[in-house]
C-alpha cells in the first residue's frame, strides 16, 4: 500500500480511534485500503495502533472533540497531508450509568459536552473540507438508546437522540452539497464503556456485539451509494428490531416496552 500515493487513495478520519469502535474501524478501512486518520486524546493507545498499521496508511492525532481550536488543527494537519476529506467517523463518546440522580451535575454535562457537542463541532468545522470532496459523507455514532430513552442511561441516551436529530436535520440540509450525513445505531458493544456499567437493560439483552460488528456497519455506511433517505444504520438484529418496531407502535407502547426491559 506504501507505493500508492496518500493523495490518490480515500480518506477517512476517525475520531476516538485509540480503542474499541474506532480502532476497529480504523483497521478494518485501512485493511481495505483507505488513508485513516487516527484521531484520540489517548496517546498511548494512538501510538500503538498507528505503529500497527504504519505511516504509510495512518496519521495519528492528539484530539479533544471538545475543543473547537483542537478539530481546528487536526482538520488542516490531516488534510493537508491527504488533500481531502471523503470521511468523517465522529465516534469518541464517554457512558456513565445508573439512577439519574446519583451522578454528578458535572458528569451528566461531560456526557454532553463529548458525546453531542463534540460532534456538532465535527460536523461544523469539517464541512468546508467534505464540500470540497465528491461525494464525501459523515458518519455519526448514535445508539440503540436513541430509539426510546433508557432508563439508567438517561443522559447518555438523551445525547445520542441528540446526534440521531442533528444526522437527520444536516443530511437533508447538506445533500445539496453533495454530502451525506447518516448515523449507526448499535446496541451494547463489547468494549471498555460497558465495564461495571449499571443498567438493567444491558443486563436483560446482554452485550452481543463486538467492535468488529459496528466497524463492519460503518463501512457499508461508507459504501453506501443509494438514497440519501437511508440515514438510519442499526447494528445487529436487536437494534433492528426495535428501531423498526418502536417506529411503528404508539408511544406509550414503546414506553412500555423500555420500562420492561429496564426492569
Amino acid at each position: 500500500m506504501s507505493e500508492i500515493p496518500v493523495q490518490s487513495r480515500q480518506c477517512v478520519l476517525i475520531t476516538g480511534a485509540a480503542t474499541g469502535i474506532g480502532r476497529a474501524t480504523a483497521r478494518l478501512f485501512s485493511g481495505r485500503g483507505w488513508f485513516v486518520g487516527l484521531a484520540d486524546i489517548d496517546q498511548a493507545g494512538l501510538d500503538a495502533l498507528a505503529g500497527e498499521l504504519g505511516s504509510e496508511n495512518a496519521l495519528a492525532m492528539q484530539l479533544d472533540v471538545t475543543s473547537s481550536d483542537q478539530w481546528r488543527n487536526a482538520l488542516s494537519e490531516f488534510c493537508a497531508h491527504t488533500g481531502k476529506l471523503d470521511l468523517l467517523v465522529n465516534n469518541a463518546g464517554i457512558l456513565f450509568s445508573g439512577p439519574f440522580g446519583e451522578d454528578s451535575l458535572s458528569r451528566h454535562h461531560g456526557q454532553v459536552e463529548v458525546n453531542f457537542k463534540g460532534v456538532i463541532n465535527g460536523c461544523y468545522l469539517a464541512r468546508s473540507y467534505l464540500a470540497s470532496t465528491r461525494g464525501a459523507r459523515i458518519i455519526n455514532l448514535s445508539s440503540a438508546s436513541a430509539v426510546y430513552g433508557q432508563a439508567s442511561l438517561a443522559t447518555y441516551s438523551a445525547t445520542k437522540f441528540a446526534v440521531r436529530g442533528l444526522t437527520e436535520a444536516l443530511n437533508i440540509e447538506w445533500q445539496a452539497d453533495d454530502i451525506r450525513v447518516m448515523d449507526v445505531m448499535p446496541l451494547f458493544v463489547q468494549t471498555g464503556m460497558v465495564i461495571d456499567m449499571n443498567a438493567p437493560s444491558m443486563d436483560r439483552m446482554g452485550v452481543r456485539l463486538t467492535p468488529e460488528d459496528v466497524a463492519r456497519t460503518i463501512w457499508a455506511a461508507a459504501r453506501y451509494r443509494g438514497s440519501f433517505g437511508k440515514v438510519h444504520w442499526p447494528v445487529g438484529f436487536m437494534a433492528r428490531w426495535s428501531f423498526r418496531l418502536t417506529s411503528l407502535l404508539p408511544d406509550r407502547l414503546g414506553r412500555y416496552i423500555a420500562k420492561r426491559i429496564a426492569g
